[in-house]
């Protein structure tokens, strides 16, 4: 709840700010490639059912205020598809899940004539949305809604989630380019008994334009 709270009071000074400095709104969009962290302290669940990346998407908008020539500050409001899956032969268990994300990026960097390069880090706060498991077995395929909450026996997932996030990019005459890594860092896992732990890894290839 702390980490939450000191990111809520950064979007706060941010927003305020917003109202000082240059603003540019953006759209994007793009693909996510993602797996989980899933262990407690006897076991690597991920490496010992060979998790897989699973392919998805991400898109949405974002706010950049300028700081001045070299750094700006963006906020996006994104939809991002998480999760993973694991493959024999035709055979599958595919977990797909729809995040609201919120990330705060710092973005550093400098301009070479139109193009402009930047490096960006920053916190970012997930909001579970919607999730399935779908299943496939010698030709039968069974799917199931993913119950969201924090009791430890009806839920599968917490819908709260927050980490890091960091990219590099360009931005060539309002059009941008992005390649962005999210490290969760909330534990995604109702029961956290022996240590266990469920964490989002996700990376992300987008395109945009800035007005």
């Amino acid at each position: 709840m702390k980490k939450l709270s000191k990111v809520l009071f950064v979007l706060l000074l941010v927003f305020i700010s917003a109202q000082t400095y240059a603003q540019k709104i953006g759209i994007q969009g793009g693909i996510n490639l993602t797996t989980l962290v899933e262990k407690d302290d006897d076991i690597n669940y991920a490496d010992e059912f060979e998790y897989e990346n699973k392919l998805g998407f991400n898109g949405g908008l974002t706010l950049e205020m300028g700081l001045g020539d070299l750094i700006a500050v963006e906020i996006g409001a994104l939809v991002e598809s998480r999760g993973t899956q694991i493959t024999e032969g035709d055979d599958y268990i595919r977990l797909n899940l729809l995040y609201a994300d919120v990330p705060v990026l710092l973005k550093v960097g400098p301009s070479f004539g139109p193009v402009k390069v930047f490096g960006a880090a920053g916190p970012y706060i997930g909001f579970g949305i919607t999730g399935k498991t779908t299943i496939k077995y010698e030709g039968e395929k069974e799917s199931e809604d993913i119950e969201w909450g924090n009791d430890e026996e009806e839920s599968d997932f917490k819908r709260l989630d927050y980490g890091a996030k960091f990219g590099i990019g360009a931005e060539v005459s309002g059009v941008t380019f992005g390649a962005y890594y999210s490290l969760g860092l909330a534990n995604l896992s109702p029961y956290t008994g022996d240590g266990y732990k469920i964490q989002h890894r996700a990376l992300s290839l987008s395109v945009g334009y800035k007005f």
